[in-house]
């Protein structure tokens, strides 16, 4: 009543009449998936998506090849046997395919510091049923919890095997290496690339030395700014509400205007 088989192959489903009076019966298969019901074999032949890949086996069994994920729904083989004291019989069948895992999706940082938390995910989306996750490192596989094997007791790291999330609380020197994921269900298993997550130290003294530097490059900088606005670098060379059309008098020549604007003579006692 409810076979299993893996993508591609072929599977056989039985419907067998035991006992009839009607030398000749008629037989109907139907496929129900997401609440339709469509015909299978009808009117002495196969229709719908099964049609060139099935066929009808001891005129009431069905048999498919090369199944795909899409045939995994319920099947129902009606008999009609007219001169029978049951008329009508019916037996529901069903199909589940198993699609295994493609390679999955691993993402891993490449870098983390030393007590810092780090998250390294690994995702699969084609297999049915879901598949489940092992992180490897350096080949070890590990555990769902760290603090359940004594091997990794330097570790703090809790695994997902649903989602294949691995999260570690605090990385430690000891968690560098080369990592990759499995995912698995009873159709197959794939794997992800290697890669690789270095966990370093944080150079306290070397980030305050590099502080301090640019404070002492922004002092200098602010230094240099003042001592220009002091010696006269960054003042307007321009008298302020004077026009170079009305030039100052400087002491000892007179200057008169004539009824021009902008045009100017000399007195006759100007020496030069």
């Amino acid at each position: 009543r409810n076979p299993v088989v893996q993508e591609f192959e072929s599977v056989e489903l039985s419907c067998i009449i035991t006992d009839s009076q009607t030398n000749d019966p008629r037989i109907e298969w139907k496929k129900i998936q997401d609440d339709q019901t469509t015909y299978v074999f009808f009117d002495n032949k196969i229709q719908g998506d099964l049609a060139g890949r099935a066929e009808l086996l001891g005129k009431t069994s069905l048999k498919i090849w090369n199944v795909t994920r899409t045939d995994s729904a319920l099947y129902r083989c009606e008999v009609v046997a007219r001169n029978d004291r049951k008329e009508i019989d019916e037996i529901t069948i069903e199909l589940i395919v198993q699609v295994k895992p493609v390679t999955p999706i691993c993402r891993v940082p490449k870098a983390v510091p030393v007590g810092k938390a780090a998250t390294l995910q690994c995702q699969e989306s084609e297999a049915y049923p879901r598949p489940y996750y092992n992180w490897y490192r350096n080949d070890v596989p590990l555990p769902t919890d760290s603090r359940a094997n004594p091997r990794f007791r330097n570790s703090s790291f809790l695994l997902n095997s649903e989602t294949g999330t691995l999260v570690f609380s605090a990385v430690h020197k000891e968690d560098s290496g080369q990592y990759y994921c499995i995912a698995s269900n009873d159709a197959g298993s794939a794997k992800c690339e290697e890669q690789e997550m270095e966990v370093y130290d944080l150079n306290i003294a070397g980030i305050i030395g590099g502080v301090l530097v640019v404070l002492a490059v922004l002092a200098m900088i602010t230094l240099g700014i003042c001592c220009a606005y002091r010696r006269g670098y960054f003042i307007n060379n321009k008298q302020d509400g004077e026009s170079y059309k009305s030039p100052g008098k400087p002491d000892g020549v007179n200057y008169i205007r004539t009824d021009e604007e902008g045009d100017f003579r000399h007195k006759s006692s100007f020496v030069i």
